[in-house]
């Protein structure tokens, strides 16, 4: 047998192996009383759009695709997932102090505002969460009032 082909043959044996490495999977199943839905007013139609194009990597319920099983890219996924709950997490906005929500209503109008949100690797697989200028304005005019409404509070 060649060198090339006892190369090849490990890499196949070694893709085989990780297949049964799975990443434990960011599924709730549940609406939490922390959810940024429940503790600022968030129109249906802003919500929607969260649901859409952020709520999959900055919530507790992640809806997966089917190449999630194929490893490396379910580690990848769940790696993503991980930061972006990290920067911001909707399941649970309502636990973070006035001062945070209103930096993270601050930021999410920035990103949105600046197009660095949502990631460009997420919309050219997922088309639906490209956003239209119309749900731009719209989630920067809601956060900028939100982030009103918190400060006046304060």
């Amino acid at each position: 047998m060649s060198l090339i082909k006892k190369i090849l043959l490990g890499f196949l044996i070694v893709m085989m192996a990780i297949q049964f490495i799975q990443p434990a999977r960011n599924k709730n199943g549940q609406v939490m009383p922390t959810d940024i839905s429940k503790t600022v007013n968030v129109p249906g139609n802003v919500l929607a759009v969260f649901k859409t194009a952020c709520y999959d990597c900055h919530s507790n319920n992640t809806r997966y695709p089917w190449y999630v099983n194929i490893q490396p890219v379910g580690w990848m996924l769940a790696h993503h997932v991980k930061e972006g709950k990290e920067e911001l997490n909707f399941s649970e906005f309502g636990s973070y102090s006035a001062r945070r929500q209103i930096s993270k209503l601050r930021s999410i109008e920035n990103s949105i505002r600046d197009g660095s949100m949502p990631l460009g690797s997420y919309t050219i697989i997922h088309r639906n969460a490209q956003l239209t200028k119309e749900e731009k304005a719209l989630i920067i005019n809601w956060a900028r009032l939100a982030k009103d409404s918190l400060f006046n509070r304060k």
